[in-house]
């Protein structure tokens, strides 16, 4: 023991904190660069856009922005309104 404390609940502890979720401009490092999909933006303002099955949050931060989006997400956001695929960004 270590001051006092039990070290199996100590580590317990650490295995409970929730798992941060950064936002993403670009493609999730898992994911080549050649099965990226692109989108871009096309509506009056700011659009956050939650990839359904990767959970990558998509920020377009104003008219005509370009997100490179992961593949699986890709049907999803085509469905989007102001959200149009395009080649690159």
């Amino acid at each position: 023991m270590c001051c006092g404390r039990n070290p199996i609940l100590f580590s317990q502890s650490k295995l409970s904190l929730p798992a941060r979720r950064a936002d993403h401009a670009s493609p999730p490092a898992r994911v080549p660069r050649s099965n990226v999909a692109y989108f871009e933006y096309n509506g009056k303002t700011a659009l956050t856009v939650i990839g359904p099955v990767s959970g990558v949050r998509y920020r377009f931060a104003a008219p005509g922005s370009r997100v490179a989006v992961d593949p699986r997400d890709r049907r999803s956001l085509a469905a989007v309104r102001h959200l149009a695929q395009v080649r690159s960004l």
